[in-house]
Formats: structure tokens, sequence, C-alpha cells
């Protein structure tokens, strides 16, 4: 059958609505704008000839030093019951959600969250906005965070910044053919419709110039997700075949958050920390080449000669070679050859360079403080740390967004668990004896009608673990270990993990240590069990002794009575 002459699928049709909406906008263009300005290719397009395309690419340390600064912390999801008014269940609640905390964190370790937080940050800065969309595995009770690019999510109402007030909200997918027929046939779709599953080539508004080149037949997997009375459905569906029709999740949150790097007025997609400094980013490069050619042209001395004076005129350009000229009477060699004087530049283009850089770091909280260019030995930890974290105040709005994003993926967490735990959740929970030290791990079940009941909130709880961060509490660790407040083991025992001072080979020097005293202390109960004995000895030989002396006594008695 003719590909016209199939009808589109009603959820195709909304998406080339969105499609459209996206290009007005220029949210395509201007993904692979960002990411190329940030990544480098700030001459995209542009051919010249006999010269470098130079570029000052201030963009990538700004955007990484922001995004460093409000990740180099620990994040920790701390949910919290609400069951305030039901007394005799709080206690449970209360259990129940130190479990649940336990579960979180090992989820946290198991979906690399740390790494996903600075990509998404990086999303972020670069363009605009960082997407989440949460799936859950059913065999380990566990959700999934996929990292979306902004280009594949359109939103019902494009000026609402507020996810769950979305009216309906659409995720694309580039899957392969094979896979979407396996997807078809688990739906029992019927064979002559799966055939409509074809092959599409519109990779032009993929983020990223690799994405636009695939190696194996895709085609674009669209799942829109609405809410009725109170619920979250979704369907999925293909151009010309419909995968999956009307199907209740159950959940009452979407599975998806979002963060904004900063707010843009009526724009539910912010704007982000790239687009604003393209125009200076630009202009320093264009100085740049200007720079480079005027000095290509000017700088060097140049050869000006009279060819038909001249016999070889390769001869001109070997060093150290001989010039002949030919019979030209009385004509100096100076009238034939001569060399120009080079030219200096003004040094207005370089000032203004230089200037454009400078003040766009420093507009952007990115000066040398920030940076980290600082001799950490000319100033102390507690000194760098509070200049640090004067001038990153304007990042607490990014990450008070940071927070509030991470806890929308935390109480999508619940939701999933309170919807497809129902036959209870397996939660691991370590034990250790207070008396050996070893640690157990007992696995724990939640029952589904506890999850069901609880009424939680959530908290991310946020540790700094900067650089100075860490400089300043092994300072503050140190000088209580010297003023003697603390013991050597305590000492060590407070050291992080990653500590600056090597807390394994000090664990070492703690083992060696304990080690010696314990060969001390049993050679000391040794000696001492010896020197009992012998005492123990001496006493019976005087026991003895003293007996000997009483029976000679009485020996003696008797002697004199008879």
């Amino acid at each position: 059958m003719n590909t016209q002459e199939l009808q589109e699928t009603l959820t195709w049709e909304l998406y080339q609505k969105h499609i459209n909406f996206m290009r007005l906008r220029h949210i395509y263009s201007d993904t692979d704008r960002n990411f190329r300005m940030y990544s480098g290719d700030q001459w995209y397009g542009l051919k010249v000839k006999d010269v470098e395309k130079i570029q000052h690419n201030f963009i990538k340390p700004i955007v990484k030093t922001k995004v460093s600064n409000i990740t180099s912390n620990l994040f920790a999801i701390n949910y919290s019951p609400e069951n305030i008014e039901n007394s005799e269940f709080f206690e449970t609640a209360q259990k129940t959600c130190d479990l649940l905390n336990k579960k979180a964190s090992k989820v946290w370790d198991k979906d690399f969250m740390d790494k996903k937080v600075k990509k998404w940050a990086k999303q972020s800065a670069i363009n605009d906005e960082a997407i989440a969309y949460v799936t859950y595995n059913n065999e380990e009770d566990a959700p999934i965070n996929e990292v979306i690019s902004k280009n594949d999510i359109m939103y019902g109402n494009e000026n609402e910044e507020e996810i769950q007030l979305q009216p309906y909200i659409l995720i694309r997918q580039r899957k392969t053919i094979i896979e979407l027929e396996e997807m078809a046939r688990k739906e029992e779709i019927p064979e002559e419709i799966i055939k409509n599953i074809s092959l599409d080539n519109d990779t032009s508004t993929s983020a990223g110039e690799s994405a636009k080149d695939e190696v194996e037949d895709k085609v674009w997997l669209v799942t829109k997700f609405y809410k009725k009375n109170g619920r979250v459905y979704y369907n999925q569906a293909t151009r010309y075949c419909d995968i999956k029709k009307e199907t209740d999740t159950g959940l009452t949150l979407y599975p998806i958050a979002h963060w904004n790097w900063e707010d843009e007025e009526g724009n539910a997609r912010g704007i982000g920390e790239v687009r604003q400094l393209i125009p200076n980013q630009l202009e320093t490069n264009k100085i740049a080449m200007r720079r480079a050619i005027t000095s290509k042209n000017i700088s060097y001395p140049q050869k000006v000669i009279n060819i038909d004076a001249i016999q070889d005129l390769s001869s001109v350009n070997k060093i150290g070679g001989v010039i002949k000229f030919r019979d030209m009477g009385n004509t100096r060699a100076g009238d034939v050859f001569m060399m120009t004087s080079p030219s200096q530049m003004g040094p207005d283009a370089e000032k203004l360079q230089n200037e454009l850089i400078t003040l766009s770091k420093d507009l952007n909280n990115a000066g040398d403080a920030v940076t980290g260019n600082i001799d950490p030995t000319s100033a102390s930890g507690r000194a760098i740390l509070a200049v640090q974290n004067a001038q990153n105040q304007p990042l607490n709005d990014q990450l008070i967004g940071l927070k509030s994003f991470l806890e929308d993926i935390a109480r999508i967490w619940f939701d999933m668990w309170k919807t497809y735990a129902s036959d209870g959740l397996m939660i691991e929970e370590e034990n250790k004896d207070e008396l050996t030290g070893e640690t157990s791990v007992n696995l724990v079940q939640v029952p589904g009608y506890i999850l069901e009941a609880l009424n939680t909130s959530v908290k991310i709880d946020i540790t700094p673990k900067g650089a100075y961060d860490k400089y300043a509490q092994e300072l503050s660790l140190e000088n209580m270990f010297t003023n003697k407040m603390i013991t050597f083991d305590e000492y060590v025992e407070s050291l992080d993990a990653d500590s600056v001072m090597p807390k394994i080979k000090l664990q070492n020097i703690q083992k060696k240590r304990n080690e010696a005293q314990r060969q001390i202390n049993a050679l000391e109960q040794q000696a001492q069990a010896m020197k009992n004995q012998a005492q123990m000895q001496m006493n019976n030989q005087n026991e003895i002794e003293g007996i000997a002396e009483q029976g000679n006594q009485l020996i003696g008695q008797a002697i004199q009575n008879v």
C-alpha cells in the first residue's frame, strides 16, 4: 500500500503540530548552536583560505565552573512521614520512611545518579532545560532515570513551567523497526497493521550533529502522557500504527521532571547560560581573526622585485642563495630587489578582545576566585572557601532549582513504589553488631497497604564536597587532633574515604599499631600468668615446709612426753 494512502495516527498528528511549533521557536537550531558553541565548533559553516579559524572559547570554562560549583555536593533523598493525625500509625510510618531512605540510597548508587546529576546540570546550563524520564524495573522494584534531550519532549502548554500542571506531554524515542514490531505483537496488533511501521528518515530535529546519522533503520515512537480523574494514562504510536492504546499507569504524577537553568516569563523551557554569551564569544573570535589576518599582511617583511632583471626567480626564496641580475647597465640592486619594513598593529583590537573575555567571565561570576585560580598556600582553606561562597551566591537560584528537580524525581519514585509494589516492597537493611563490629544484611518486606497509607514529604539533604570544603574540614579535624580533643583513632575514623589525607595508609598504620599492642598485651598476660604460677608454687612450698615443721614439733613433743 502506498504510504500516501495510509491514515496518520492521532498521536502523530499532534506530534507534527508540536514539531512545527518548535521549529518556529528555533528550538532545534538553537540546540545545535548552543552545543557547538560550548564544544568549540564556533565557526560552523565558515570557509576561509590561508588562515586558521581562530577562537578563544571562554564559554566552556564558564559553564564547567558553574556546573561543578552546584554539583560538587553529596545529595541524599530523605523521606519523612506526614501521618501526624494517626498516632498509632506514626511509628510504623517513621520506620517505613527509614527503610525507604535506605532503598533510595541503593537506587541512587546503582543508577549512577551522581553522574546523571552532572549531566542534567550540564544540559540545563548549555541548552536551557534538563529533563528526567523515569521508568520502572519490576524485577528489582527500582526506578530507572533516563536523561533525555530538550528536543525530544513536547508540552501541551509551552507557557507553563510546572510539569504536573501540563494537560499532556509527548516524549519521542528513536527505535528500530524490529523493536517496534516486537512491541506491537506483544500488544496483539494485527500483522497487516504492523506492516505499516515503516522507516522514517526525519533526523533533522535530533539533538547533535552525530545523532542525524544512523546505522540501522529507525522510526520515531511517540508516547503521549495525560491525566484523567487524577491518574496518569498513556498511549504510544508511530506515524501509521497505534502500538499501545489508552493505558492506565496507576500513577498520580507524570513520570517526568525538568529543571530550567533560569526562569523566563511565559516560557516553559527557561533560558540557559550559553545563549547569553554567544554574541560576546562571536565578536571575540572575529577580532582574533582580524588580528591574525592583519598580522599576516603587515607584521612580516615582504619582497619587492623586478622580475625582468633577475635571471633565476627561484633563487629569491633560497636561504643563502645568490641572486643574479641581468645586464641592466647602471641600475642599482636596490632598484631591482628590496624588502618592505614590517608595520605594527594598534593595541585597541587586542585590548577590546581581552576586555570582552574578562567582562564575560566576571559578569557571569566565573573569575579567578570562583574557577579556583588561587594559590592555596597564600590563603587559608576557610578564607578561600569564604570567598568562593560569597561569589557563588548568584548560583543559589540554580542550586535551589537542582534541589527542587531532585525532589520531584524522589516523589515520582515514591509514587511508583506505592503503585507497582502493591504486593510489598523488599528492602535491604544493614545491621551492625556492636560487640563484634560485623555487618549483616537482612531483607525486610514493607507491605503494600502500609505504602498506600503512608503520606510523606521529600527533602534533599546537601553535603558540600568541594575541594576547599574538604580542605577546611580536614584542617579542622587536624587542629582537633593536635589539641588532643580527639584521639588518633577518632581522627582517622572521621576522615572521608576520598580525603586528601591518605585514609587507607593511616588505617594501615592503625592496624600495625593495634597488632603490635595486641602482641605486647599477649606477652604481658603470659608473663603475668607465669608469675602467678611461680607465686602459687612458692606458696605451696611454704605451706609444705610449714606442715613439715609442725610435724617435727609434734614428734619432738611426743619424744619429750615419753
